[in-house]
């Protein structure tokens, strides 16, 4: 028999391929190979062809797999998920194939002949060895999935660079693709559903998803796309072309820089998808009540003999009614990803363009004063006009390159920006009486925006005696312009529940000039400090962040405000390890906003303020049992905002809105088949020094005392890849107003779900979900801020899809 041909499948310091005759394999001492199979590490590899299964554990494990590609035909790996030794992942990708395997070395393992037998596997000399990243890139060094697969291991932290979870002294969660998948999840507001510290701020069926972290408000824009502000679509991101969704809760200015509308509350960034070692080719078909059909065409490649060359496409087509009366919702979107691994190279390319057109939209109702919040009128209420509409397109990209200048330091480079072009005819409507009366005036809104990014930095680490010192330098530059126009056009005396709908009326044309424009630079430097293999680590940084800001006439094309400011955020943090599997951590990190000018009738009309600094504390500590960990966090952020001394009538940057909370979450998989995540974010949130006695010591605006979201998955053991999938969310009463006479009671939602998963005959899989939004068919209004007033929930919503492999 002809010998078998042997895939050497390994992750080294650099990328080969070779032919070289057979050798043998020198003697290794019983104790460094057993020492070697007890190695503990975070696998994540799915039900695979086993030749497949074992190529994932060699690039996850960093070992050199030597697989009897003969032997290994025809098998297949159940695959594992967690952490766990060397040797009892083998034993279970190896389970039920009647192989056996044998450390040869202290890095490699042969694979192949049957149980018992104890003999020797024969290798052609055919090898593939692929490189990995080292730990300071970014690029092609994605974190693992935690056991489970809901969640990551870590994430990017800014400059820090791509950091476990455990030796991240912040709150993080990044939450995965197939969570994603499994969720049905349309955009980034379903995937934050999962997370008790953030709430959706706007009518959970609409264009957008503006949302709230620790109880602070977060603009859209301030989402960031491989660490890049300025590059994502503003509204609505579709998560289909992405890997990750990453939430740092707390300001992050030291280590993002300032982002382009003053988020304090917490940072979103999102990892695009990256072609994977295998082949893909998925085809996903999709339904949402009441009549919206859609589809996602998802096709990955990788090239060369050592796969250095990526390439996945992902295009996503959804069209029709939303479970909102009148309602229609259009999205189309088209991303490319490529990748470049070399030896000391890696680059990566991103390019898309979505596109969104979404009728009679619910826009933002406010509660006039003094006027007690009304009952909701349903989620299946509209109560805007049927001829109103947002459609916005959005042309994106960005490149990120890194090269190794030795194997501790890299340097790095990234520029991006995007393209976008809206178009609407929605307003704003305002209730003026009990009974639901209301005032709607929808506008004429055009408008654009134009955005470019770039950052420069270095990343690395030198070791001086026993103490480690992981440096890091940024420099970054933002600029978004933009024009707008929104005139009103109408004003509409109707009803929240009886609503009065008018012909539509002329709408002229109009071409908005430039009207603003936003310009962040600034240059970040950070050392992480450790000693004791890392078991105790401190974390000191700061950046000095510039903010140019200009305001212009719409008729003119003339400027009529100018600001520039700077500020300096200093950051310090530490990590403390008393077990291995046990972080206790702290920080001090700054937010950063444009800071206020003196309104006109104040005694210092026009002075303008440096930027505002929200400040932030935070305790905490984390627990990961392998399969299943815990966080506990305690915080306290402080955000400054503008008062007028009722005396004097003199302005400054005097009041403060208070946050201080305690998260507590929990994610992994405990027990086979089962897996929890969620938790519980208590706030008070304090309204400080606002110089009116019907506002101070009040409860902040739109803040809720209790947030939690709790989830579960559960796999039946009566039939393999049948899962059960349910998750609650509660939120506690909010108020409307500073003054805290206006408020929305609080509200439960129950989700359900079930999926199942199968294989063809030719081993491709095929997934069926079945999800279920609000199953009790709850009516409440969701939210109520100061910003975008009252919320209204979504009515019950089903989700089927169809996911097929080819």
């Amino acid at each position: 028999m002809a010998a078998a041909a042997a895939v050497l499948a390994s992750i080294a310091p650099s990328a080969w391929a070779q032919a070289a005759p057979r050798e043998t394999t020198p003697a290794v001492e019983a104790p460094t190979l057993e020492a070697q199979a007890d190695r503990t590490a975070a696998f994540d590899i799915p039900a695979l062809p086993l030749a497949q299964a074992l190529t994932a554990f060699g690039r996850q494990s960093g070992l050199q797999i030597a697989v009897d590609t003969a032997a290994a035909a025809g098998k297949a790996s159940p695959g594992i998920s967690g952490a766990m030794t060397y040797d009892e992942a083998l034993r279970r990708l190896l389970a039920g194939t009647g192989l056996t395997y044998q450390f040869t070395s202290a890095s490699a393992v042969t694979v192949g002949g049957m149980a018992g037998s104890g003999s020797a596997v024969q290798l052609d000399p055919v090898r593939v060895q692929a490189s990995l990243p080292p730990p300071q890139a970014t690029i092609d060094n994605l974190p693992p999935p935690y056991a489970g697969r809901l969640v990551a291991k870590g994430g990017q932290v800014g400059l820090l660079g791509e950091r476990d979870f455990m030796d991240t002294p912040f709150n993080q969660s990044s939450y995965t693709s197939k969570l994603m998948q499994d969720q049905q999840t349309r955009n980034v507001g379903d995937v934050v559903a999962n997370d008790p510290s953030v709430r959706n701020v706007w009518s959970a069926v609409g264009y957008t998803q503006p949302l709230m972290i620790r109880g602070f408000a977060f603009n859209n824009n301030d989402t960031a796309f491989g660490g890049l502000y300025g590059v994502v679509p503003p509204l609505m991101v579709s998560t289909d072309y992405l890997e990750r969704v990453e939430i740092l809760k707390g300001p992050a200015a030291m280590l993002n820089g300032m982002p382009p509308f003053g988020s304090v509350g917490g940072g979103i960034n999102l990892i695009p998808k990256r072609a994977p070692e295998e082949e893909l080719n998925r085809v996903t078909t999709s339904y949402v009540s009441n009549g919206q059909f859609g589809g996602n065409l998802d096709i990955a490649r990788r090239f060369g003999d050592d796969k250095s060359i990526g390439v996945r496409f992902n295009g996503t087509y959804r069209n029709g009614n939303t479970p909102v009366d009148r309602q229609t919702q259009e999205v189309g979107a088209a991303v490319f990803g490529l990748d470049f691994r070399g030896e000391h190279t890696r680059l990566s390319f991103d390019f898309g363009y979505q596109t969104q057109t979404f009728n009679s939209p619910l826009r933002p109702t406010y509660v006039a004063a003094g006027v007690p919040v009304p009952a909701p009128p349903g989620g299946r209420a509209n109560w805007f006009q049927p001829w109103t509409y947002m459609n916005n397109n959005d042309l994106f990209g960005a490149v990120h390159a890194e090269q190794d200048i030795t194997d501790n330091w890299t340097v790095y480079g990234a520029l991006g920006g995007r393209w976008s072009r809206f178009s609407s005819l929605s307003g704003f409507a305002t209730i003026t009486s009990a009974n639901g009366n209301l005032t709607d005036a929808p506008f004429n809104f055009p408008g654009w925006t134009n955005t470019n990014t770039e950052e420069v930095g270095v990343r690395g680490h030198v070791d001086i005696g026993p103490i480690r010192h992981a440096l890091a330098l940024s420099g970054t530059r933002v600029l978004l312009e933009s024009g707008q126009l929104f005139p009103v056009l109408v004003s509409i005396p109707s009803n929240l529940y009886q609503p009065t709908f008018i012909a539509k009326p002329f709408v002229p044309a109009l071409n908005p000039p430039k009207t603003s424009s936003i310009e962040l630079s600034s240059l970040g430097l950070a050392d992480v400090i450790s000693v004791f293999d890392e078991r105790i680590q401190f974390i000191v940084g700061g950046r000095l962040q510039r903010v140019q800001i200009g305001n212009y006439s719409n008729i003119t094309g003339l400027a009529t405000s100018y600001y520039d400011q700077a500020a300096l955020s200093p950051t310090v943090g530490f990590i403390v390890k008393p077990l291995q599997n046990v972080s206790l951590y702290g920080n001090y990190i700054e937010g950063l906003q444009q800071g206020p000018t003196a309104p006109a009738g104040t005694q210092n009309s026009g002075q303008t303020f440096a930027p505002a600094k929200s400040k932030q504390v935070e305790l905490g500590g984390k627990v990961d049992f392998g399969q299943f960990a815990s966080t506990l966090s305690l915080f306290q952020i402080e955000q400054p905002f503008g008062v007028t001394d009722p005396t004097t009538a003199i302005f400054s940057v005097g009041g403060t809105q208070r946050n201080q909370g305690i998260e507590w979450m929990i994610f992994g998989e405990p027990l086979p088949g089962f897996r929890p995540l969620g938790g519980v974010t208590l706030l008070n949130a304090i309204q400080l020094n606002t110089n009116s006695s019907l506002t101070n010591n009040k409860i902040a605006t739109g803040v809720p005392a209790v947030q939690l979201n709790l989830g579960t998955e559960w796999d039946a053991p009566f039939l393999r890849g049948l899962t059960f999938s349910g998750r609650v969310i509660y939120t506690s009463l909010q108020y409307l107003d500073a003054a805290n006479t206006q408020s929305i009671p609080d509200w439960t939602r129950f989700d359900a779900g079930v999926r199942y998963t199968f294989e063809r005959k030719d081993g491709k899989p095929v997934s069926v979900r079945f999800n279920v939004e609000n199953l009790f068919d709850a009516n409440y209004w969701s939210a109520a801020s100061s910003s975008f007033g009252l919320s209204m929930g979504a009515p019950r919503t089903f989700l089927v899809s169809l996911a097929s492999e080819f």
